[in-house]
């Protein structure tokens, strides 16, 4: 019995030596080489859409609407009446301004009858103050009754041309009663309605018309973005480097690109001292009218790299703060720091740390640690860095 104890406790030490050998076992990986190419890759920005007008829509008198005369999202042409307010008030004044200029016509006519009354007086004392028969005072009385006449004629003509601007005014009014768009554009919202009270001095516009048939996308570079861009950017001024740009894609909020391209067409001319920013625009042509005021999106500024040293971005990996790669030397791995300019289509790529045949680690570098043993297994460089593409099943 003690033998057969003794027999099994060996085999079982035998067993176990063989399973930690296999485990210890060097596993195989697949190891690629590093490599140079031409890439196209992005700069990206978020950005605000705005058409390339936008004019608030206010009152210019106050009253109650009446009417509304437009919908949410309508194109309007300038001069199109968009909203009604009450006249009612406003027809009375006019009913008595019209009232006024026929009183003052009225004094006008009294006036200049009172100045020829003098007139004549003047007129028919002269010879008889020339012959002696009367005195000159009489005359001088008279004269100055004329002038009188003529100071309450000329208080007459004022009161008239008061009386038609009042009378102008209150029109004027009432035509302010009807609010049209002030340029030809797109209606945004409406947040008031029907039986509002509007005014002047309002702080919410009635609505907002923007003229979408072109479009600025605004984004923003920080310092350190702004001071790279004139450094890598062709031109001696910031007007020559803006007109050498190559154009720039919009990638819209669903993550489609816009159709048309557009082109930065200038630059803040100071730091925003609130965010430490610099303003970027974009013009960009919107035939179909897809874009809105207020649409997002993201400008991507393209970047051309040419002879890049790439490795597939699966072979990299971070460790506070620092990217590492495993290079292969011989049948050992070595864990080795590189710097990452870009990560393009699943390729990283490399200024420092790799050069053009290193052979790295390719993918599943997750268990892996620096000096251990493995198996190299040479796979294509693209079987390991091609793009994902996804795949959708019918139901």
């Amino acid at each position: 019995m003690k033998n057969t104890l003794l027999i099994l406790s060996v085999l079982a030490l035998v067993s176990c030596k063989k399973g930690d050998q296999k485990t210890d076992a060097p596993k195989p990986y697949p190891v690629v080489s590093a490599e140079t190419r031409n890439l196209m890759g992005y700069q990206t920005y978020p950005a605000s859409i705005q058409g390339i007008v936008n004019n608030d829509v206010r009152a210019k008198i106050q009253g109650y609407i009446t009417q509304v005369l437009v919908d949410e999202g309508q194109y309007v042409s300038q001069g199109q009446p968009l909203f009604r307010l009450e006249t009612n008030i406003l027809n009375e004044t006019a009913d008595a301004a019209k009232s006024g200029i026929s009183a003052a016509k009225a004094n006008y006519a009294a006036a200049q009858a009172a100045v020829n009354a003098a007139q004549v007086e003047v007129n028919r004392l002269k010879p008889l103050v020339a012959k002696n028969i009367i005195s000159d005072i009489q005359l001088q009385t008279a004269q100055a009754d004329l002038v009188r006449a003529q100071a309450q004629l000329h208080q007459a003509e004022a009161g008239i041309l008061q009386a038609n601007a009042d009378f102008k005014g209150v029109q004027a009014n009432i035509g302010y009663s009807v609010i049209r768009a002030p340029i030809s554009g797109t209606v945004g919202k409406l947040p008031l309605k029907v039986g509002s009270l509007v005014g002047p001095s309002d702080p919410t516009p009635l609505t907002t018309i923007s003229d979408t048939r072109s479009v600025y996308a605004y984004f923003s570079m920080n310092e350190k973005e702004y001071f790279d861009f004139l450094e890598n950017s062709a031109g001696a001024t910031v007007p020559e480097k803006i007109k050498n740009l190559p154009q720039v894609e919009l990638q819209l909020a669903n993550g489609s690109l816009y159709p048309e391209k557009g082109k930065i067409e200038t630059v803040s001319g100071q730091i925003d001292a609130t965010t430490g920013t610099m303003q970027f625009r974009v013009g960009f042509s919107n035939p179909q009218k897809l874009l809105s005021n207020g649409n997002s999106g993201v400008i991507r500024i393209p970047k051309r790299y040419d002879n890049a040293l790439v490795v597939p971005e699966a072979a990299t990996y971070e460790q506070q703060g620092t990217v590492y790669v495993y290079k292969v030397a011989a049948d050992s791995v070595v864990s080795s720091p590189v710097v990452v300019e870009d990560r393009i289509d699943n390729l990283a790529l490399i200024t420092d740390g790799l050069k053009k045949g290193d052979q790295i680690v390719a993918s599943g570098i997750g268990g892996l640690k620096s000096g251990a043993k493995i198996v190299p297994q040479p796979v294509k460089f693209d079987s390991i860095a091609k793009p994902l593409k996804a795949v959708f099943k019918e139901r």
